[in-house]
């Protein structure tokens, strides 16, 4: 009897799994297996935002695959242990997984698929979630690009490769012991996921209904809807790709799909800028590959000496969504009820931070990856540094976005302030994205009181970036 063991991460779906859909092939058994290890990916081991996520994705996971006569058999780590401790009870000789790419998951796996294959085991491994495989996309010097442009001229010229696999036919009962997915705690203690509940609903299922539901309301009209964040024109397709519940083959053949069947030519140029940003997405896992110090450490090693700021208090008002600046705050605290932020909106708390603030973004990526549903290892260092001015291909230095401006031409009738900062709404709009200098008399009669209703701003937006640029003049010059 063939025995086959799937190991699943972050790869939480049955379409267009490799690893799962070439387990299926010629074998007499399939195990499905996710093996809970958080501690293996120190010091990035996953958030509490990422942890509700993962309950709920491995809920679907097994239900979807109760409904194909078979179930999640669910086991604690270390994983090595799991994986032969599984091995023995079923008598399988085959293991099959889909690579992953974080530091210190690859070392991981590199180690584990050697002690197995020394043992016998036979161990496949699969691409399930990117793109394009890491080490396949390079210059001509077969290097890693460290342009954006470039990179992603060179995979357009290698296609999208092969279509989606399908959903397997065949899947086999499960006898072995699980535990139970309640006992991983992935939950929180206290509630405070509520705003999660009312935001999300994660799985297979609800991915591809996400994608559909982009596909046919909002595709067309990205190029410009996605820089909107009071307007549902973006995807919302991150948290699904980041654990694997859906795959960027099937987004970007059902994106292309979409336009086929459209003959608008806004519709080719919302499809065009959507997988640009899945190229996007792409450049950044590859970076974490060829360089997996960017967790951590800077690109750019002209910042390896900048002289950022401790500031507490300001780091506090920060991440409670009380500086002072609507549009900064309606984005935290977007974030912290929903697990999620509007990437225009991200871009501009990032910078607010770094730049206006001067504090590192090594800190404002650490409160993303633990409180964003969509926390993606490489992704998330990759973006901090790009608006930071110290990653590869990043925004320079000196190109600090300034909140009011980003908020009156990208949210100019107030709804994502409105709605996120709600003891505001009362304010003529005129006065939204400026509350401090709203008159006596209109706050009076709006009963709206600057200083006390709601805070005045933390910092001087021109001060504070001028001595950014003035710092930025002192760097060492590339070597």
């Amino acid at each position: 009897m063939k025995t086959r063991i799937v190991w699943m991460r972050q790869d939480l779906r049955l379409t267009d799994n490799p690893a799962l859909y070439h387990a299926t092939q010629g074998s007499d058994a399939v195990i499905p297996a996710y093996i809970h290890a958080p501690e293996e990916a120190a010091p990035w081991a996953p958030g509490a935002a990422s942890n509700w996520w993962r309950h709920h994705s491995l809920k679907a996971l097994d239900h979807a695959l109760k409904k194909r006569n078979s179930q999640l058999l669910i086991r604690f780590g270390p994983s090595l242990d799991a994986l032969q401790k599984l091995i023995t009870e079923s008598g399988a000789s085959e293991i099959f997984w889909n690579r992953l790419y974080e530091p210190q998951l690859l070392k991981r796996d590199r180690q584990i698929k050697q002690t197995l294959e020394q043992q016998g085991i036979r161990v496949h491994e699969f691409d399930g979630a990117l793109l394009y495989k890491p080490g396949t996309v390079l210059t001509k010097e077969q290097k890693p690009y460290r342009v954006f442009s470039r990179f992603w001229h060179t995979c357009q010229q290698l296609g999208l490769g092969e279509p989606p696999l399908p959903t397997p036919s065949r899947l086999s009962p499960l006898t072995l012991a699980s535990e139970n997915i309640e006992t991983l705690g992935l939950l929180p203690d206290i509630p405070w996921d509520h705003g999660l509940r009312q935001s999300w609903q994660p799985g297979e299922a609800s991915a591809f209904e996400t994608l559909h539901e982009f596909c046919d309301t909002a595709l067309e009209t990205y190029d410009s809807g996605r820089d909107t964040p009071g307007k549902s024109g973006t995807s919302r397709l991150s948290p699904h790709l980041a654990f694997g519940e859906i795959s960027p083959r099937q987004v970007a053949a059902a994106v292309l799909n979409t336009f086929i069947d459209h003959t608008a030519a806004n519709s080719s140029r919302g499809a065009e800028t959507f997988i640009q940003e899945l190229g996007w997405r792409e450049f950044a896992n590859h970076s974490l590959y060829h360089f997996p110090y960017i967790t951590d450490q800077v690109l750019n090693k002209r910042f390896e000496h900048f002289p950022w700021q401790h500031d507490e208090c300001l780091f506090s008002a920060w991440q409670q969504g009380k500086t002072g600046f609507p549009i900064i705050d309606a984005g935290m605290r977007q974030l912290w009820q929903t697990g999620w932020m509007h990437n225009r909106v991200r871009m501009v708390v990032a910078s607010f931070l770094t730049k206006n603030g001067l504090i590192s973004w090594q800190q404002g990526a650490r409160w993303f990856w633990d409180t964003l549903v969509d926390a993606d290892l490489a992704s998330n260092s990759f973006n901090w540094q790009w608006v930071a001015g110290c990653g590869l291909d990043a925004a320079p230095y000196f190109r600090i976005f300034n909140p009011i401006r980003q908020s009156e031409k990208f949210d100019p009738n107030a709804l994502y302030l409105s709605h996120w900062v709600p003891e505001l709404a009362k304010l003529p709009t005129r006065w939204l994205h400026t509350p401090w200098l709203t008159p006596d008399e209109i706050q009076f009669s709006s009963h709206v009181h600057i200083g006390k209703d709601y805070p005045l701003p933390i910092l001087d937006l021109n001060t504070t970036r001028k001595r950014a640029l003035n710092l930025s003049k002192q760097l060492p010059m590339a070597s």
